[in-house]
């Protein structure tokens, strides 16, 4: 059986396959957004460590990434309302983080 171009059954086949690329990426971005967020949150997370390890609590370089985690924290809540906890390694659906939780040792 051919299927012609303006057949019933070449457009049936034709919209499944939309819908099903369509629902494919649809589905997708969440999950991108997720590692986007846990990645740049690690990363951060980590980068603020190393800064307390190399120059203090209360040095530039600790700062500077405390404020980066607070913004990193910001931007996953804003778009996915939750957000990567490194310590605790579990996602948050609440906004309950602490901007000074990296003040202190």
């Amino acid at each position: 059986m051919k299927l012609q171009l303006n057949s019933w059954g070449f457009r049936a086949v034709l919209s499944a396959s939309a819908l099903g690329a369509a629902l494919f990426f649809a589905g997708a971005t969440p999950l991108r957004a997720d590692d986007d967020c846990q990645k740049r949150i690690a990363h951060t997370d980590h980068k603020l460590h190393e800064a307390v390890e190399h120059h203090g609590w209360d040095s530039p370089q600790a700062a500077k990434y405390r404020h980066e985690l607070a913004e990193a924290r910001s931007w996953c809540w804003e778009h996915s309302h939750r957000w990567w906890d490194e310590d605790g390694h579990r996602w948050r659906t609440d906004r309950d983080w602490d901007d000074h939780d990296h003040d202190r040792h």
